[in-house]
């Protein structure tokens, strides 16, 4: 394992159990956390847990370029995310999911039921791909005025606005502000990075929620360097990351733009 990491703040006893995550480190260097989307998610959801005392987390990731001996004797070729609870090893997304909202101290406040959320968001990471993947394929910016993923953004921004909460469901966050958030970061810097393409700064209610999220220490701790969300989208698109990127100190992007008026 390359690295382990101990959230602070969660003392360690018989009445709170150690969960480990095991997450992708990153294709650049090994040494961190890489630019999966569950990874974070599922890190998002159990830094909170951690943050209320109700587990102790350990968060460890694994080069899959160069996995330790006794990670391939324990899990083979099984990809993170991958969930050790008492022993037990959860290695598939769903599985995972289900454990922490049914099995983890804590973990069912997290999955509220609200059908519109979950519609909402829905598919909103397909639309990405779809936009960046033809920028690759017709090896030219898109000129469309008004593509899919802007009118998705545009969605939760009226949706944000209506409901006036800081979170998706209300003031406290769930598991869809931990779906989201990962996606609309990777959205922010590989859609500019791919597309030239920026959220307006007229979706005042997205961007603030947005700085919501990023003051929050569960996302700034799992949120993977600008450079990685690029290198794991260049993976997905089956293009080979420069050596110039493999040397810039990593950047993570967090500010807010200047909002215009509503």
């Amino acid at each position: 394992m390359s690295e382990e990491m101990n959230e602070n703040g969660v003392q360690e006893n018989g009445d709170v159990p150690e969960i480990e995550l095991i997450i992708r480190a990153s294709n650049i260097d090994g040494r961190r956390k890489g630019a999966c989307l569950f990874c974070q998610e599922y890190f998002m959801e159990l830094y909170l847990l951690a943050e209320l005392k109700t587990i102790s987390l350990k968060v460890t990731t694994v080069d899959m370029q160069k996995p330790p001996p006794d990670f391939r004797t324990n899990f083979e070729a099984t990809p993170p995310p991958i969930l050790i609870d008492r022993g037990m090893a959860i290695l598939e997304n769903e599985k995972i999911e289900r454990h922490i909202m049914k099995s983890v101290p804590g973990g069912h406040n997290l999955f509220v039921q609200d059908k519109e959320v979950a519609t909402l968001i829905e598919n909103i990471y397909t639309k990405f791909k779809s936009y960046v993947t033809k920028s690759v394929s017709d090896n030219k910016i898109s000129t469309a005025p008004n593509p899919p993923l802007l009118q998705h953004l545009e969605r939760i921004n009226d949706f944000l606005g209506k409901r006036g909460t800081r979170f998706l469901t209300g003031d406290t966050m769930s598991c869809f502000d931990c779906e989201l958030m990962p996606r609309l970061q990777h959205i922010r810097i590989g859609a500019k990075a791919f597309q030239k393409f920026e959220i307006p700064t007229r979706l005042n209610a997205l961007w603030t929620y947005m700085s919501n999220m990023y003051e929050l220490e569960a996302f700034r701790q799992s949120c993977p360097a600008d450079q990685d969300i690029i290198s794991h989208i260049k993976n997905q698109l089956g293009i080979k990351t420069t050596a110039r990127i493999e040397l810039e100190t990593p950047v993570f992007t967090t500010s807010i733009p200047i909002l215009s008026e509503s």
